[in-house]
């Protein structure tokens, strides 16, 4: 029998995430690899943003969680055309997951790809999916401390989202304080606050992403 160590999963992991972003980018294809706690407004921010750009584009998106259907169904609602993955034990996607959807598609059809990973800020950051870019969704009623204990994802994320700002005036939490830790953990991150509830700045977000 043989038993592989994390390192050698994760290695494994990341050749078969860089066969798949090659497979993205030869087909044209814009991917998005969206990561976050339950509840941060994952499946609501797709669900703004499918209703914004279906006409536009043709979206798959492969939603991730441990059971159900319910986000794959939420966003399908907006002419998005949606997997669901359910992990059972398993508390993230990985690349292997991507890849068995992905070898079966045809990707001719589609300009962009969002992948909901499931809901948690610990296990995604274990492996990398072959997306152009990492999004992290946060949100403000989650507390002005959920960057500071939680900075590996967004190490590895290109763009940080702090969602629920209509709540702001409400629970009084510290956003310069959630936006200066994003900053401070990694200088480089894009960082945009939402209102998935009342739509503010989604489409600045869609614009950040390059759509």
């Amino acid at each position: 029998m043989v038993v592989q160590t994390k390192k050698q999963v994760q290695q494994d992991n990341e050749l078969l995430a860089q066969k798949i972003h090659q497979n993205l980018i030869d087909n044209n294809i814009k991917s998005f690899d969206i990561v976050g706690a339950i509840g941060a407004g994952k499946t609501a921010i797709l669900e703004k943003i499918a209703e914004k750009l279906a006409q536009k584009y043709k979206i798959l998106v492969i939603c991730g969680d441990i059971t159900t259907r319910v986000d794959a169904n939420r966003i399908e609602q907006y002419n998005a055309e949606t997997i669901q993955i359910n992990t059972g034990r398993e508390c993230a996607l990985n690349a292997y997951h991507i890849h068995q959807i992905i070898k079966n598609k045809d990707l001719e059809k589609y300009d962009v790809v969002f992948i909901e990973n499931v809901g948690n800020l610990i296990c995604p950051s274990e492996f990398i999916l072959g997306t152009d870019k990492r999004i992290v969704i946060v949100s403000i009623t989650e507390g002005e401390w959920v960057i500071e204990k939680h900075p590996m994802l967004f190490k590895m994320s290109d763009i940080a989202v702090i969602n629920k700002i209509d709540l702001l005036e409400r629970l009084g939490t510290n956003l310069g304080k959630m936006t200066n830790d994003a900053k401070k953990i990694n200088p480089n991150i894009d960082v945009i606050t939402t209102s998935a509830k009342t739509g503010d700045n989604i489409e600045k977000l869609i614009e950040l992403m390059g759509l």
